[in-house]
């Protein structure tokens, strides 16, 4: 599986429809990895953008209680997401900006804008490269943006 794939990709490649993955989804079931939520906590602005399915992801940020400024999913993109959208709903500049997150693909919509990407290595899947800021656990956030 490549990670940070669309939706409808990976469910065409596994033979079930988009419909009968959601149905079984459970949003519930998913949970922030230890940390992140005192993380969002702490954090003035911040957005969300996300190949995960807009049903699920605003189901997930309300039921945790998390109102990011901007929360784009996959619906809101032209194939999978990119940062472009984001920044200009915040009415940021890329360099005003760190785009935490943990594969290639998120590696590359860093890079693809010029912002700074840090790697949430905390995720065990996460793969640093060489020209990462590697964040061990999500308080390394706040340093970061402070």
């Amino acid at each position: 599986m490549t990670f940070g794939a669309l939706l409808a990709e990976e469910c065409a490649r596994l033979g079930v429809t988009v419909e009968d993955y959601l149905a079984h989804y459970d949003e519930a079931k998913a949970v922030p990895f230890d940390g992140v939520d005192d993380l969002v906590a702490h954090l003035d602005r911040w957005a969300v953008c996300s190949n995960k399915h807009a049903q699920s992801g605003r189901a997930e940020l309300a039921r945790l209680g998390w109102k990011p400024e901007v929360a784009l999913f996959a619906d809101a993109f032209d194939g999978p997401k990119r940062l472009e959208p984001v920044l200009e709903a915040l009415g940021a500049g890329s360099a005003e900006v760190v785009f935490v997150g943990d594969t290639d693909h998120d590696r590359r919509c860093a890079e693809a804008v010029g912002c700074r990407f840090a790697l949430a290595t905390w995720n065990p899947r996460a793969r640093a490269t060489d020209s990462d800021i590697v964040l061990r656990m999500p308080a390394d956030v706040v340093e970061l943006v402070s």
